[in-house]
């Protein structure tokens, strides 16, 4: 099985929901692991929530049904960096 990544971006004061800002499998996976890292963005591993969200068009925000996935996201975010 390939590697896969998906990163999302939430801007409250922009959108109602987390948007899909990047995808891909393979070298663009590793990419895309790589530039978190980078910036120090957390990364969780989770292959299916990323198998879900790689279905999701770019730039296009999170659909409601996936919201409580994306919130274990987010929660895991704010403990891995207390903001």
């Amino acid at each position: 099985m390939r590697e896969k990544a998906v990163a999302l971006k939430y801007d409250a004061t922009q959108n109602a929901a987390p948007k899909v800002t990047a995808k891909g499998e393979g070298f663009s996976a590793k990419n895309i692991i790589k530039i978190a890292k980078e910036h120090n963005v957390p990364i969780q591993k989770d292959e299916d929530l990323v198998e879900m969200l790689s279905q999701l068009e770019l730039d296009r925000e999170v659909p409601p049904e996936m919201y409580q996935a994306i919130a274990e996201v987010f929660s895991f975010i704010y403990k891995a960096t207390k903001k």
